[in-house]
């Protein structure tokens, strides 16, 4: 068995491994760049490395680095979680040849399964159910004009290296197919270094179906069911669930069957998913699964297929590498009820889902009937250099609907700030109709449109809350010692948040208060009596607003009466809303703009934002060019009205 784990990771997911580890009696060595120096996986590790700078191309992706960090702690294993190096067979080879233990697969069959093209022509062969469409050699215009209109359009070009969304474009119409090429082919080189596409018919009714797989070096594979991850936006994952509603049995044992051959046609050792794409116009049907791609590595979404089968697939992981065999045979698995999970990312839904970056200071997340897995903690800080997820939130009921209830109720109670997150969002996803009908397909959150992005004003209720609880900071009832009973009109609780409590308020005399809700300043006279309403206040800043149970949270300020009318002085300010590399600029000083229109393109957090002129106007200050670093705030632009 591993004596010592070195996890060649971050965030949640080292988190998690070491978790089991430690259940395992494991040492383990966690590495970390300069901007994760106190993250929660170092704090947990029972060591840590200093790898180097804070963008991972600089610490998590120097393969050397990390395998350096293995010999100086002694480690005997590398894990990779996912992300990062996980799928690179290079590292995988380099661990093996430093005579250490790699837990994941042979690199053999991560490079067997790391071309799209290639993999297909693999699964064609292996009688696993592949799309039609092309991955011939030839990538002249012509040719693949060719394949496409033989395929039938609308069609999809992918980039063969691609992943995540990237090179890939749908094309409607032959018109419009040498445009869509040269825009994947272009994305594609940019991203993966390799321009190469293949052509898929396109799916009208698509749901994205895969199913867990696990081998060993013993010769035996088994499936562990499949999950379903067709809620996403922009091709990214946002809820996935296990099993997939509407899977009968005999489909199942289809899809779960060819998952199996298409791991043994690659000698698969470990953990490894088999992505398929299922056309659901006439429901789950076998006939109309078709292969997409081969993960081989843990999925982010692996706790659903733990939480239905009773497994530790990290436990699993950890003995297979260690020689051992699955410790459970096929006929020993089994679907126990039904799990779902949703990503809460660091985000804003309201402003195009904008990455937020900053301090966690308050960090409230569910903790009852919920499995919460996170790489945070309440006065962490959300960097900008990594992806911005917060936590896994993932529910275990006996049937679909208990399910999603016990998430949504968790979900609506989670309460982030200062940073921004996708709980409302979230939440809109759970209790949508479609999705709580199980009318499942990839573009659902794109049909559903503005009706799953919450509002980005306050409710009246948070308004007359926040006057509340300044009405009682101003008399001096609710600005005491942590803990302290308030008397008569109020009944207060501790909070599991240290430096908070909580009260709810019954009576006040009538007042007018001047307050400030996320930095917009309103008046509101306050009633007598009020309803009970929950809210958390701190004895140094502003008040927290996290009762009103729809996943937002307010800031609330007393503040003092404004004027009105017209622009503010700052309404023109370009500001750059978190640290990152200003990658375009489009406009030049004295250069008239008009509303919407992209002023620059700011790189973070693996994303491009573009900032956009807020009215029509005239670009009077302009600090900055292509190339630039700047940090959150910063001033870039400056736009003034027009008179007229």
């Amino acid at each position: 068995m591993i004596e010592k784990l070195l996890i060649a990771n971050r965030g949640e997911i080292a988190c998690r491994i070491i978790r089991t580890a430690r259940a395992m009696g494991i040492a383990t060595v966690a590495v970390y760049s300069d901007a994760d120096a106190k993250a929660l996986h170092v704090r947990q590790a029972d060591e840590a490395v200093h790898i180097g700078p804070s963008p991972a191309a600089e610490s998590y992706l120097v393969g050397g680095k990390i395998i350096a960090a293995a010999k100086q702690t002694g480690a005997d294993a590398i894990h990779p979680g996912y992300g990062f190096l996980s799928e690179n067979a290079g590292f995988a080879r380099a661990v093996i040849d430093a005579g250490l233990i790699w837990v994941g697969p042979k690199p053999a069959s991560i490079e067997a399964m790391g071309l799209k093209d290639a993999a297909k022509k693999l699964m064609r062969a292996a009688g696993v159910p592949v799309t039609p469409g092309y991955e011939g050699a030839d990538q002249s215009l012509e040719r693949l004009q060719a394949e496409a209109e033989a395929i039938d359009y609308p069609v999809l070009i992918k980039a063969v290296a691609g992943g995540g969304g990237k090179g890939m474009r749908k094309v409607d119409a032959p018109s419009d197919f040498a445009a869509a090429l040269e825009s994947c082919k272009r994305e594609a080189q940019a991203s993966f270094s390799n321009a190469e596409v293949l052509l898929e018919k396109w799916i009208t009714s698509p749901r994205h179906i895969e199913v867990q797989v696990f081998g060993d070096a013993h010769g035996n594979v088994v499936h562990l069911f499949e999950r379903d991850c067709s809620l996403q936006r922009r091709h990214q994952k946002v809820i996935e669930e296990a099993p997939a509603p509407g899977m009968d049995e005999a489909t199942r044992e289809a899809i779960c069957a060819a998952a199996v051959r298409a791991a043994q046609a690659v000698d698969y050792e470990g953990a490894g998913t088999i992505e398929f794409i299922a056309d659901a116009s006439e429901g789950l049907r076998a006939d109309r699964i078709f292969f997409m791609e081969m993960n081989t590595r843990l999925q982010v979404e692996h706790p659903v297929t733990e939480e239905i089968t009773g497994v530790d697939l990290v436990e699993w992981q950890l003995r297979v590498a260690s020689g051992e065999p699955i410790p459970l045979r096929q006929e020993e698995l089994s679907i126990n009820g039904h799990a779902i999970e949703a990503r809460l990312y660091a985000e804003d839904p309201a402003k195009g889902f904008l990455p937020s970056t900053g301090r966690l200071e308050h960090l409230m997340l569910p903790d009852h009937r919920i499995r919460v897995e996170t790489g945070v903690y309440q006065g962490a800080e959300v960097s900008p250099f990594y992806d911005p997820m917060i936590a896994k939130l993932i529910a275990h009921g006996a049937d679909r609907d208990e399910a999603i209830s016990d998430l949504a109720d968790a979900t609506a109670i989670t309460a982030v700030w200062p940073i921004k997150t996708n709980a409302a969002f979230l939440l809109a996803c759970l209790r949508s109709h479609r999705f709580v009908e199980a009318d499942l397909d990839t573009s659902l959150i794109a049909s559903e449109g503005d009706a799953l992005i919450p509002d980005d004003a306050p409710p009246q209720e948070v308004v007359l809350a926040g006057a509340r609880a300044i009405a009682v900071d101003a008399m001096g009832e609710a600005v005491m010692q942590f803990g302290a009973a308030l008397s008569g009109k109020h009944e207060t609780q501790q909070s599991p948040l240290t430096g908070l409590f909580g009260f709810r308020l019954n009576r006040q005399p009538n007042r007018t208060i001047h307050l400030a809700v996320d930095g917009a300043a309103m008046s509101v006279d306050v009633d007598d009596p009020f309803s009970e309403l929950d809210a958390w206040i701190e004895t140094a800043g502003p008040t927290i607003l996290s009762g009103i149970n729809d996943g937002r949270v307010f800031a609330v300020q007393q503040n003092r009466p404004t004027g009105t009318g017209g622009h503010h002085a700052h309404d023109g300010d370009i500001v750059a809303p978190m640290p990152g590399k200003v990658i375009a600029v489009d406009v030049a000083e004295g250069q008239r703009v008009t509303a919407g229109q992209r002023l620059l393109v700011l790189e973070a957090m693996k994303m491009e934002h573009a900032l956009t002129a807020p009215f029509d106007g005239i670009v009077t200050e302009l600090s900055v060019s292509a190339g630039g670093q700047v940090q959150v705030e910063t001033v870039l632009a400056v736009v003034e009205a027009n008179e007229d």
